[in-house]
Protein backbone atom coordinates (compact mmCIF):
# COMPACT_ATOMS: atom_id res chain seq x y z
CA UNK A 1 0.00 0.00 0.00
CA UNK A 2 1.08 3.54 -0.42
CA UNK A 3 -1.71 5.82 -0.11
CA UNK A 4 -3.17 5.78 3.83
CA UNK A 5 -5.72 8.59 4.01
CA UNK A 6 -8.66 9.26 1.78
CA UNK A 7 -11.53 12.38 2.82
CA UNK A 8 -14.16 11.34 -0.52
CA UNK A 9 -16.42 8.24 -0.15
CA UNK A 10 -15.01 6.93 -3.56
CA UNK A 11 -11.54 7.16 -2.28
CA UNK A 12 -12.36 5.70 1.17
CA UNK A 13 -13.98 2.49 -0.06
CA UNK A 14 -10.92 1.56 -2.40
CA UNK A 15 -8.41 2.61 0.51
CA UNK A 16 -10.14 0.23 3.25
CA UNK A 17 -10.59 -2.35 0.30
CA UNK A 18 -7.04 -2.15 -0.19
CA UNK A 19 -5.97 -2.01 3.49
CA UNK A 20 -7.91 -5.54 3.84
CA UNK A 21 -6.35 -7.12 0.89
CA UNK A 22 -2.93 -6.05 2.08
CA UNK A 23 -4.07 -7.67 5.78
CA UNK A 24 -5.00 -11.09 4.73
CA UNK A 25 -1.96 -10.66 1.84
CA UNK A 26 0.47 -10.54 4.36
CA UNK A 27 -1.36 -12.20 7.22
CA UNK A 28 -1.19 -9.37 9.86
CA UNK A 29 -2.60 -9.74 12.97
CA UNK A 30 -5.00 -6.90 12.44
CA UNK A 31 -5.74 -3.90 10.54
CA UNK A 32 -6.59 -0.44 12.17
CA UNK A 33 -8.63 2.69 10.81
CA UNK A 34 -9.40 5.68 11.98
CA UNK A 35 -11.63 8.44 11.28
CA UNK A 36 -10.73 12.25 12.22
CA UNK A 37 -11.68 13.76 16.21
CA UNK A 38 -14.54 15.55 16.03
CA UNK A 39 -14.59 18.02 19.20
CA UNK A 40 -18.33 18.20 19.68
CA UNK A 41 -19.18 14.35 18.95
CA UNK A 42 -15.96 12.77 20.24
CA UNK A 43 -15.47 14.78 23.44
CA UNK A 44 -11.97 13.34 25.28
CA UNK A 45 -9.72 11.49 23.36
CA UNK A 46 -9.02 9.82 19.97
CA UNK A 47 -11.32 9.37 17.26
CA UNK A 48 -13.67 6.57 16.59
CA UNK A 49 -11.17 3.48 15.34
CA UNK A 50 -12.45 -0.06 13.68
CA UNK A 51 -10.13 -2.97 13.56
CA UNK A 52 -10.36 -5.95 11.42
CA UNK A 53 -8.81 -9.41 11.95
CA UNK A 54 -9.99 -12.94 11.50
CA UNK A 55 -12.98 -12.33 9.59
CA UNK A 56 -13.92 -10.27 12.44
CA UNK A 57 -14.54 -6.08 13.16
CA UNK A 58 -14.06 -4.83 16.67
CA UNK A 59 -15.44 -1.30 17.45
CA UNK A 60 -15.95 0.41 20.89
CA UNK A 61 -19.41 2.21 21.04
CA UNK A 62 -21.58 4.34 23.54
CA UNK A 63 -25.20 2.38 24.25
CA UNK A 64 -26.87 4.94 21.12
CA UNK A 65 -23.64 4.09 18.89
CA UNK A 66 -24.39 0.84 19.54
CA UNK A 67 -28.20 0.73 18.67
CA UNK A 68 -27.13 2.55 15.68
CA UNK A 69 -24.88 -0.15 14.85
CA UNK A 70 -27.38 -2.65 15.21
CA UNK A 71 -29.86 -0.79 13.18
CA UNK A 72 -26.79 -0.69 10.15
CA UNK A 73 -26.36 -4.64 10.53
CA UNK A 74 -29.88 -4.91 8.74
CA UNK A 75 -28.23 -3.69 5.19
CA UNK A 76 -25.43 -6.02 6.28
CA UNK A 77 -27.25 -9.32 6.68
CA UNK A 78 -24.13 -11.71 6.43
CA UNK A 79 -22.36 -10.24 9.23
CA UNK A 80 -23.75 -10.68 12.56
CA UNK A 81 -22.62 -9.68 16.18
CA UNK A 82 -20.88 -12.49 17.76
CA UNK A 83 -19.58 -10.72 20.95
CA UNK A 84 -20.74 -8.17 23.82
CA UNK A 85 -18.67 -6.90 26.49
CA UNK A 86 -19.42 -3.79 28.91
CA UNK A 87 -16.20 -3.98 31.54
CA UNK A 88 -17.42 -1.86 34.78
CA UNK A 89 -14.81 0.92 34.60
CA UNK A 90 -15.21 1.63 30.82
CA UNK A 91 -18.30 3.66 29.29
CA UNK A 92 -18.96 1.80 26.13
CA UNK A 93 -19.45 -1.68 25.01
CA UNK A 94 -16.68 -3.34 22.91
CA UNK A 95 -18.49 -5.10 20.04
CA UNK A 96 -17.37 -8.07 17.40
CA UNK A 97 -18.89 -8.73 14.28
CA UNK A 98 -18.24 -11.68 12.59
CA UNK A 99 -17.44 -10.47 8.91
CA UNK A 100 -16.95 -12.89 6.11
CA UNK A 101 -17.14 -10.98 2.92
CA UNK A 102 -15.03 -9.92 0.49
CA UNK A 103 -12.70 -6.64 0.29
CA UNK A 104 -15.00 -4.88 -1.54
CA UNK A 105 -18.42 -5.40 1.52
CA UNK A 106 -15.49 -5.08 3.94
CA UNK A 107 -14.72 -1.89 3.13
CA UNK A 108 -18.69 -0.69 2.79
CA UNK A 109 -19.51 -1.57 5.87
CA UNK A 110 -16.78 0.15 7.30
CA UNK A 111 -17.13 3.61 5.57
CA UNK A 112 -21.00 2.93 6.78
CA UNK A 113 -19.95 2.23 10.49
CA UNK A 114 -18.03 5.77 10.32
CA UNK A 115 -21.18 7.57 8.88
CA UNK A 116 -23.90 6.01 10.91
CA UNK A 117 -22.53 4.67 13.76
CA UNK A 118 -19.81 7.71 14.59
CA UNK A 119 -21.98 10.53 12.95
CA UNK A 120 -19.05 11.23 10.42
CA UNK A 121 -20.83 13.57 7.28
CA UNK A 122 -19.86 12.35 3.59
CA UNK A 123 -16.57 14.51 3.84
CA UNK A 124 -14.87 13.15 7.04
CA UNK A 125 -11.18 11.86 6.60
CA UNK A 126 -10.09 8.64 7.68
CA UNK A 127 -6.29 6.76 7.62
CA UNK A 128 -5.71 3.45 7.92
CA UNK A 129 -3.14 3.27 10.63
CA UNK A 130 -2.13 -0.45 11.14
CA UNK A 131 -1.92 -2.55 8.28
Amino acid sequence: MTRFEADTPRERRKLFADAVSAHRDRGSAFLTIEAERLDDIDGEGPGPWIQFADQTFNMDVTEGELDRLKTLLSEFPEFRIDQLESPEEAEGTNVRITARSDANRLAGFADRVFQAVYGRDDAYRAWVTAV
